[in-house]
């Protein structure tokens, strides 16, 4: 018997194709391009640092400004618009001041006025009076006498009493000067010492006021009455 038995071949199996020979294997592009790839690879490690803590030089100037990627600068955002002030309403225009009325002018020398129940018309001033009275009666001024003359009617509808201590003279520097009413006594026809006056009558005097020298009468109060308001008669 022989150690190796026959091999047959199948008359239809063609015979197997011879394999094609073995290309040697090409290195890979990183491998061949270790420089360039080293590059890219320290690249890529700054992106990622600068994405992970935020690149200072792309923040926007403001704080709490919106921050940009790393990968590239994105649209600035927009802000949102603004609304408009409410407009603010304009202050009301002060009305002009009213011009203050003009107050009347006081009373002068030859003018009626009324105080109470009695109408006075001051019709003379003298001043620079050294003396008044007869002779043997004469007053004798300390400085000078003033001499105001007026007329006094009595409006009212019963007696009223003429005092001439209750008329005040001012001068100048608005001093108050009462009447010398023993010097009035003396001039003769004097009616306007402590004189009563009824209704409808009018009397005709002078009031005597002792000033000093140089002094000017500039104004005289002129009452009714001790109680009541006054009436005044510029005299300058």
């Amino acid at each position: 018997m022989s150690p190796n038995p026959p091999t047959y071949e199948h008359p239809l199996q063609p015979p197997a194709p011879p394999l094609p020979p073995q290309q040697p294997k090409q290195p890979s592009w990183f491998a061949r391009h270790k420089l360039l790839t080293g590059l890219l690879a320290l690249v890529l490690l700054v992106v990622v640092v600068q994405a992970a803590n935020g690149d200072p030089g792309e923040t926007t100037g403001g704080a709490g400004g919106p921050d940009t990627t790393a990968t590239g600068s994105s649209a600035p955002a927009q802000a949102a618009p603004a609304k408009p002030a409410p407009a603010k309403p304009s202050p009301a225009k002060p009305a002009p001041a009213k011009a203050a009325p003009a107050k009347p002018a006081a009373p002068k020398v030859g003018m009626a006025v009324h105080d109470g129940k009695f109408e006075f018309t001051v019709t003379k001033v003298e001043t620079g009076v050294k003396r008044v009275g007869p002779d043997f009666l004469a007053q004798k001024a300390q400085g000078q006498f003033v001499l105001v003359h007026l007329n006094v009617t009595n409006i009212g509808d019963e007696p009223q009493t003429l005092i001439d201590s209750e008329q005040k003279v001012r001068d100048a520097a608005g001093r108050q000067f009462s009447t010398d009413s023993g010097a009035a006594l003396v001039i003769d026809g004097n009616d306007v010492f402590f004189n009563k006056i009824n209704p409808g009558n009018t009397v005709r005097g002078v009031l005597v006021y002792d000033m000093p020298k140089g002094a000017r009468p500039a104004s005289i109060e002129l009452h009714d009455s001790m109680l009541s308001g006054g009436v005044t008669v510029s005299l300058s």
